[in-house]
């Protein structure tokens, strides 16, 4: 299985071995994140959880570039409305659903920027 090492050799991709995100990749993640990177969200990263945006049971890799961090409320949300997620430049970045938004207008979380 290829792998992608970060710095020191930290592995930070590990396809499809595991649906699990060791603890190398959430790291990666937080530092990118920092919090919940749900619109509007100030949840600190320690209680969120690592969510695959390309569904691990559709294919989706295990990866820092496949991963992003949501609480639970937001996790749950994601999962049960039809929102989508794309990572630009680093930042992931949430499409709404129709019902929600009709111009289905990207947004982003601002609260965790530096």
């Amino acid at each position: 299985i290829p792998v992608v090492l970060g710095g020191e050799g930290q592995v930070l991709d590990i396809g499809r071995a595991s649906r699990i995100f060791p603890p190398q990749i959430r790291k990666a993640i937080t530092a990118r994140d920092k919090g919940c990177a749900f619109p509007g969200c100030t949840m600190p990263a320690p209680w969120c959880e690592a969510h695959h945006i390309e569904y691990w049971s559709r294919g989706g890799p295990t990866s820092t570039a496949n991963g992003t961090l949501l609480c639970s409320h937001h996790h749950h949300l994601i999962h049960k409305e039809d929102w989508h997620i794309q990572v630009q430049a680093g930042v992931p970045w949430f499409i709404p659903p129709p019902h929600t938004d009709p111009h289905r207008t990207p947004r982003r979380n601002h609260y965790f920027q530096i």
